[in-house]
């Protein structure tokens, strides 16, 4: 019974370290509960049960809210979701006789490789929930990602669970416990006597303009009515007050009212951006026929022209598209999304001055850590994550995703624009410090400076490189300990 309770107290831990509780370290005594009581497991049977107890207390304790779009939004995620820590738990238990040295690589190792496959598959993936999103509120955490990643972070995490659960085990386990301190010791190694860069500023305005009935539906003029109240804050902004003006996704009203389709939208629009002498990106919902559509941002520049968009890569399955639509057509909820976006094919870098280089993403993509980094990548050093989130009402959904947006900021050394149609809203320091931040469902325009000619960090650089290091070991600590040789470490002599 032990196992089944240390399981469960995990899963709650864990899902109260995300917003709109707190604080992130929870996590980690979370994480190391849940996997002493995966250690009591006594066959695959349990560890798979085990697995699915956690998984499914701690996703539906974290993504409840998507329960707004009803129940067939939430309840096949939240068990799909719950299937990763549930064939985790069934393949791990399989080594729980073996040291504690195998034991504490393979748990590290299964759990990279857990969050890997999950972060990619199916339908591209999710990244809501790991380690390292949760604890987005801690300080040190966050000074940690430029060299690691979220996703080091969330290892790192892992690592010194899975250490104090073998410490427990055996004070002489202790060791186990150094990887985590030498990681600590290379990031200072990394920054040590490095001088803090003095950057100039570039004032940036988002504007969130909300919707005319904010988390409902009014239609038939909704969409244009959203354009309108942009544009009526827009006008607000006095000329010369900021660089850059961010509207949020979808915000030019969406299908009827896309500024590249409807001529009347776009030179609205432009007539503002030469008012201001300001940059203007917004977002649009374009249609392409009875079937298909674009999700876009789209800039214009000061003169009033658009000089480009960017298409959004990543469309949310079932949501903005229905992954092989023809098995789905007898779900009645999805005759809501009539039309399947098609996707975009790669980042696009704007430069809005010598020094400072724009790249966007749109909602979901933010929750990922490789596409704001395919930007960085390319060349930018600004970062607009524009979103809708109109949806979810005011569940914790706007502050969960923002931490996400967080470790954005934090792990590629960016400041980042994070504009939402009904909030919140805000702008991050490239140490993922919060700027001004609206509320739910108002109509603001925030102002924030923003640095120009910041550099991308080492993880922009070289990615999830610890995260795959650490599957790769386990991997191999997995051949090894399924067949085991006189004189390894491996305590037992059973063939897989």
């Amino acid at each position: 019974m032990i196992g089944p309770l240390l399981v469960l107290s995990g899963a709650v831990l864990s899902a109260l370290a995300f917003p709109r509780f707190g604080p992130g370290w929870l996590i980690l005594p979370g994480v190391a509960l849940f996997l002493a009581g995966l250690r009591t497991a006594a066959n695959r049977a349990q560890g798979l049960l085990l697995g699915a107890l956690y998984g499914i207390t701690f996703f539906a304790g974290l993504i409840w809210w998507i329960s707004e779009l009803g129940l067939i939004a939430v309840i096949p995620l939240i068990l799909l979701q719950a299937s990763f820590p549930a064939a985790y738990g069934w393949w791990l238990a399989r080594y729980n006789n073996r040291t504690d040295l195998v034991w504490f690589l393979l748990a590290i190792g299964g759990w990279a490789l857990m969050e890997w496959v999950r972060y990619h598959f199916p339908f591209n993936g999710l990244e809501w929930g790991a380690v390292g999103y949760g604890l987005a509120d801690q300080d040190w955490a966050r000074a940690l990602t430029p060299l690691y990643g979220t996703t080091g972070l969330t290892m790192m995490g892992v690592m010194a669970a899975a250490g104090l659960v073998t410490l427990t085990r055996a004070p002489r386990n202790w060791w186990l416990l150094t990887p985590v301190p030498l990681l600590f010791l290379c990031f200072w190694l990394a920054n040590f006597q490095q001088e803090a860069a003095v950057y100039a500023g570039a004032t940036v305005a988002i504007v969130q303009g909300s919707t005319p009935c904010p988390f409902e539906h009014c239609p038939p003029d909704e969409r244009l009515r959203t354009f309108e109240q942009h544009l009526d804050l827009t006008k607000t902004i006095e000329p010369g007050s900021a660089l850059l003006v961010v509207w949020s996704e979808g915000s030019t009203g969406s299908f009827n009212a896309d500024p590249v389709q409807n001529p009347e939208i776009g030179a609205a629009i432009s007539v503002e951006a030469r008012r201001i002498g300001a940059w203007i990106l917004v977002g649009s919902d374009r249609p392409l026929d009875d079937t298909h559509w674009e999700n876009v941002n789209i800039l214009f520049d000061p003169d009033g022209n658009i000089v480009g968009e960017y298409h959004k890569q990543h469309p949310v399955p079932f949501g903005e598209y229905i992954p092989f639509r023809p098995l789905f057509d007898w779900i009645p909820d999805l005759a809501q999304v009539p039309r399947d976006m098609i996707p975009g094919t790669g980042p696009v870098v704007f430069e809005l001055q010598p020094d400072l280089q724009l790249g966007s993403v749109i909602s979901f993509e933010g929750g990922f850590a490789r596409y704001p980094r395919q930007h960085a990548r390319a060349g930018a050093n600004l970062i607009v994550v524009a979103t809708n989130e109109a949806s979810y009402g005011t569940t914790p959904g706007s502050d969960q995703f923002i931490g996400m947006t967080r470790m954005r900021a934090a792990e590629l050394g960016l400041d980042v624009v994070h504009a939402a149609v009904t909030g919140k809203s805000t702008i991050i320091d490239a140490d993922g410090a919060l700027g001004p931040i609206t509320g739910l469902g108002t109509e603001e325009v925030i102002y924030d400076l923003v640095a120009a000619g910041r550099t991308p960090s080492v993880y922009a650089r070289t990615g999830d490189v610890l995260m795959i290091g650490i599957a790769a070991l386990g991997l191999a600590t997995w051949w090894r300990a399924r067949r085991p040789l006189v004189g390894s470490l491996d305590r037992s002599h059973e063939e897989e």
